[in-house]
């Protein structure tokens, strides 16, 4: 299956001549299975570069799926300006919209909520695409097309999250964005999801221990948990994900080669990185 990255940050998008290497938008990877099935995980900021190429890869009809790890705004801002669910031209194109549901919590609400006045000039009524939103809860397994498993999982962050596994013709990609672990042994739920996958995107918006402890209100982890993650969890690679929104590609470079002394197969994800999986012997995403 082919992974592509549009977003990689945390909190707020961060553009600026610090962060360009990796990228400012905000959460949003894509995914093509082996029988041609898309599937979107979150729409942060990166959706709106996707959308658009989208719209030129699908010129007459886009059909997706789109998970969405929990609705904190960074995970869902970039939904209103995804091009494909907007206009007269797009009304055959067809989205299922995956959440975690909460009694009180329905995620039409959720993201309907951002999309009306006094925020925009537009409301979600008006989108044009035809939209199904579903709700899925802790360890769910769905099928997607012909080929593919996406796994849920609850992990631990302020409002709740899901994790995903998505497993399609012999590859597996993990995505554990937002999570904590416990300070005396590693989350269980994100061991499920990671284990043995050939990738784990794995949340790394502190960038010491000392950082995550003063937070740990926030429900966010650091790169070494992500780097102690991928190496119980005997994963191929580990591609660090949800940076800090002051967190320089300079940063980042620095935590990566230390990231690499705990996990050698580690890369920072960024904005633009493509690849296919399962990786070929020997071979990691640059």
């Amino acid at each position: 299956m082919r992974v592509r990255v549009w977003g990689v940050r945390g909190g707020i998008p961060s553009p600026s001549p610090h962060t360009v290497g990796l990228g400012g938008n905000t959460a949003c990877i894509d995914i093509l299975t082996s029988d041609k099935q898309t599937i979107i995980l979150d729409a942060g900021t990166g959706i709106r570069s996707l959308g658009n190429t989208l719209l030129q890869e699908n010129p007459n009809r886009i059909l997706a799926t789109i998970l969405i790890s929990h609705t904190h705004w960074d995970h869902i801002q970039g939904f209103p300006f995804f091009a494909p669910v907007i206009g007269e031209n797009n009304r055959n194109n067809r989205f299922v919209i995956i959440g975690q549901g909460h009694v009180d919590r329905d995620l039409q609400k959720v993201l309907a909520g951002q999309i009306r006045e006094p925020y925009l000039p537009f409301s979600f009524d008006e989108l044009t695409a035809d939209l199904h939103i579903k709700h899925c809860h802790d360890n769910e397994t769905m099928i997607i097309g012909d080929a593919t498993t996406v796994h849920t999982a609850t992990l631990d962050h302020p409002g709740g999250v899901l994790g995903f596994r998505i497993e399609n013709n012999g590859a597996s990609l993990a995505y554990c964005t937002d999570c904590t672990h416990p300070q005396d042994h590693l989350n269980p739920n994100v061991l499920r999801i990671a284990q043995n996958a050939d990738i784990l995107f794995h949340d790394a918006q502190f960038l010491n221990l000392e950082e995550r402890q003063q937070f740990a209100h926030y429900g966010h982890s650091s790169w070494l948990e992500a780097a102690e993650v991928a190496r119980t969890a005997n994963v191929k690679c580990l591609a660090l994900f949800h940076y800090a929104p002051d967190a320089t590609d300079t940063i980042m470079m620095d935590i990566l080669h230390q990231a690499r002394d705990i996990f050698p197969n580690t890369v920072l994800a960024r904005e633009g990185m493509s690849f296919t999986l399962p990786f070929p012997d020997n071979f990691l995403p640059s």
